[in-house]
């Protein structure tokens, strides 16, 4: 798990009118919620947390404050722009050594799907919650959707992490090639099952390629 510096600045102020002037010029306000302390209102510049936020990967962030108080964390949630998807407002929660956190790792799939070819519908999670120690922490997750058939669907009781606990039930479906007119959907529950999002046809997006 790679550990990335953020350069960030304590923030005094939190009206509305006072975080628009900061976007405007090129800082995103945020939160960083740690143990034992008072939440701290940050800014940090847009172009340096755009790569934590538009990735596939999970990282630990290094925050450095101007008052030189220094956090280890990662990044719990963000806020988009509804128009132009920038970055609005971001969380930031430290992390303790030797304590486990929940943190979302990014799916990655690797491959190209027998069923896809045929002309299924690919869905897929993008993300998927996990449990572990900060040290533990994997990059992705990244699975193999070659032989993945139409019809067939890949669970979270299929992955198998050292060290890692999966927050979502084990029937939930992370990656699967549905029949293009029996699209099976997969519908949020109780045991943290959320529905796929449709990412390709196979036999549309050939003739379009």
């Amino acid at each position: 798990m790679e550990k990335v510096v953020l350069a960030g600045s304590v923030r005094t102020v939190s009206r509305k009118s006072a975080n628009g002037q900061l976007r405007r010029a090129g800082k995103i306000p945020g939160v960083l919620y740690a143990k034992s302390i008072k939440p701290i209102a940050v800014t940090v510049l847009e172009n340096s947390i755009n790569p934590l936020v538009f990735t596939s990967e999970t990282h630990v962030i290094s925050l450095h404050l101007d008052d030189n108080q220094e956090f280890d964390c990662v990044l719990k949630d963000v806020q988009f722009d509804p128009v132009t998807d920038r970055v609005r407002h971001f969380d930031l929660h430290g992390i303790t050594s030797g304590e486990k956190i929940e943190i979302e790792i990014p799916v990655l799939q690797k491959g190209s799907s027998v069923g896809v070819r045929d002309g299924g519908l690919l869905q897929a999670l993008h993300k998927i919650t996990v449990k572990c120690l900060p040290s533990e922490i994997p990059d992705n997750i990244e699975i193999d959707i070659s032989n993945l058939k139409m019809g067939q669907a890949i669970h979270i009781s299929d992955l198998n992490i050292p060290n890692v606990e999966f927050l979502h039930g084990p029937e939930t479906v992370v990656v699967s090639v549905a029949h293009p007119r029996n699209q099976a959907d997969t519908t949020a529950d109780g045991d943290g099952k959320t529905e796929p999002e449709v990412i390709a046809k196979g036999k549309e997006k050939q003739s379009e390629e």
